[in-house]
C-alpha cells in the first residue's frame, strides 16, 4: 500500500509545531504576502524561517501558499518575495495563478511547485497542462467526486501527485472563486480578504418598499442559504486511497491549537491503521469519530465524493460551530516538582476535571490541584487570557500536551 501524507495547516509558530508533534507529515502556511488568508495570523520570514527549521529536524515538510489571483501590482512584489522564500528553503509553493507560477519557476527552480485548488483542476487535462509546465502537484477542485479523482489518476503521469481536501470548512462558491464578500463588503476572497457572507443570515426586500425586511423562513431560527457543513472523510480512507489521492489535506489555517492537534492525531491514527492492519482500522471507526466530534465543528458531510451534495449537506438553523470541548493551553514546560507551564487560553479554576490530550492518542481525566501566576501568586482561578501560569495536575506530563475542558459534562 503505498504512503500517503497527511497535509495539515498552521497559523502560527506555535500550531506549526503543534501539528509536527500531533502527526504531521506536511505543513502549509502563509506568509505575510500573496495567501489567501489575510485575516490569518500569517508568519513573518522570521517565523518562516524558524517553522522550517523545527520541521525539517522532525522530518516535516513545509510548504508556503502564494495562490492569489494576482493583479499587475503584484507581479513586481511577488519577484522580491519569491527572493525572500528562496533564503528559507521550504518543499514547496501553492500556487494558482500562471503569472505567479511563471516568477516562482525562474526565481526558484529548485523547488516543487503545487497548483492551488483555486485554479478550478476539474479533469485530467489540467492536470497534464500543469505537469507539462513543471508543476509537481495539482490540488483537486471540491466538486470532484472520488469517481472523477480516480480517473484522472489513471490518465496522468504516474510521477504527477493528486492533492484532495479530506477535512474542513466548505467553501459555497466554486472551487472557492467568490464574489460575495467582493459586492456586499468591498474585500476581495481572491486576494486574501474574504468575510464570509455565505455564513451570514439573509433576508429580502423588495425595491420599492425599502427597509421593508422581509424573512424567507426555513425555520423560526432563520434563513441560511449558503451554510454548508463541513467535511470529513476520515470514515472513508480506504476510499480517498484508492481513488489514487497522495496528499490529505486538513482546511484551517485559523484554527486554534486544540482543533489542529484533534484533527492531525485522529487522521495520523486512522491513516497509520490502515495502512498497517485495515481490519484495526475497521474496528476503530468510531474512535475516530468520536475524537473528531471534539473539535469545533458545523456538523459534517462528505462534499462532493460520493455524488453532487444534497440539501442534507446544509445547515439551516443556526450558522453557529458546535463546540464541544474547549482550549485551555499547552504544556509550554514541566518544572522538577512536576508543575507545568501554560499560557491560558480561556478560564479554569482549581478543583476543577479537565481532560489531558497527549500526542499518542492518550487522553487522562485530571483535576486541577493548584494554579499559580507567573511569581507563585497561588490563584483560585485563571480568568484573563494569555496569562503564564504554573498548574499542578497531579500527574506526570510533557511539552506539548494539551489541556481542554469537555463541555458536554453540563
Amino acid at each position: 500500500m503505498k504512503a500517503v501524507e497527511l497535509l495539515i495547516p498552521a497559523g502560527s509558530l506555535d500550531i506549526l509545531k503543534t501539528a509536527v508533534i500531533y502527526g504531521a507529515d506536511a505543513i502549509y502556511l502563509g506568509g505575510e504576502a500573496f495567501g489567501l488568508r489575510a485575516k490569518a495570523k500569517n508568519f513573518t520570514g522570521e517565523e518562516i524561517r524558524q517553522g522550517i527549521s523545527f520541521a525539517h529536524a522532525h522530518g516535516v515538510r513545509v510548504y508556503i501558499t502564494a495562490n492569489i489571483l494576482a493583479h499587475n501590482e503584484d507581479l513586481a512584489a511577488a519577484e522580491q518575495y519569491f527572493h525572500e522564500l528562496r533564503e528559507y528553503g521550504p518543499d514547496a509553493l501553492i500556487i494558482s495563478d500562471p503569472g505567479i507560477f511563471s516568477i516562482a519557476r525562474r526565481i526558484m527552480p529548485e523547488v516543487d511547485i503545487h497548483i492551488s485548488t483555486q485554479a478550478n483542476n476539474t479533469n485530467y487535462g489540467t492536470y497534464q497542462f500543469w505537469h507539462d509546465l513543471g508543476a509537481k502537484r495539482v490540488v483537486s477542485a471540491r466538486e470532484l467526486s472520488l469517481k472523477e479523482i480516480r480517473e484522472i489518476r489513471e490518465r496522468i503521469p504516474e510521477d504527477m501527485e493528486i492533492e484532495s481536501f479530506v477535512h474542513g470548512a466548505m467553501c459555497i462558491s466554486y472551487s472557492g472563486r467568490c464574489l460575495l464578500s467582493s459586492f456586499l463588503a468591498g474585500r476581495d476572497a481572491n486576494r486574501g480578504a474574504c468575510t464570509h457572507p455565505c455564513r451570514w443570515s439573509y433576508q429580502l426586500t423588495e425595491e420599492t418598499r425599502p427597509g421593508q425586511y422581509m424573512p424567507v423562513f426555513e425555520n423560526e431560527r432563520g434563513t441560511f442559504i449558503f451554510n454548508s457543513k463541513d467535511l470529513c472523510m476520515i470514515e472513508y480512507i480506504p476510499e480517498m486511497i484508492e481513488a489514487g489521492i497522495d496528499s490529505f489535506k486538513v482546511e484551517g489555517r485559523m484554527k486554534t491549537a486544540l482543533y489542529v492537534a484533534v484533527v492531525t492525531r485522529a487522521y495520523r491514527k486512522a491513516i497509520d491503521d490502515y495502512q498497517q492492519e485495515p481490519e484495526r482500522y475497521r474496528a476503530n471507526l468510531s474512535w475516530y469519530r468520536e475524537e473528531i466530534d471534539k473539535c469545533t465543528n458545523r456538523q459534517f458531510t462528505t462534499g462532493f465524493y460520493f455524488g453532487k451534495p444534497d440539501e442534507s449537506a446544509q445547515i439551516y438553523g443556526s450558522s453557529t460551530y458546535q463546540k464541544n470541548f474547549t482550549y485551555l493551553g499547552t504544556v509550554e514546560k514541566v518544572r522538577e516538582d512536576g508543575w507545568i507551564q501554560i499560557e491560558q487560553k480561556n478560564k479554569f479554576c482549581r478543583g476543577e476535571k479537565i481532560e489531558v490530550m497527549k500526542p499518542d492518542g492518550t487522553n487522562l481525566s485530571v483535576k486541577v490541584l493548584g494554579i499559580t501566576d507567573s511569581e507563585g501568586v497561588s490563584m483560585e482561578s485563571a480568568p484573563h487570557a494569555c496569562q503564564l501560569l504554573y498548574v499542578n495536575l497531579g500527574v506526570e506530563l510533557n511539552v506539548y500536551d494539551i489541556l481542554r475542558r469537555d463541555e458536554r459534562q453540563g
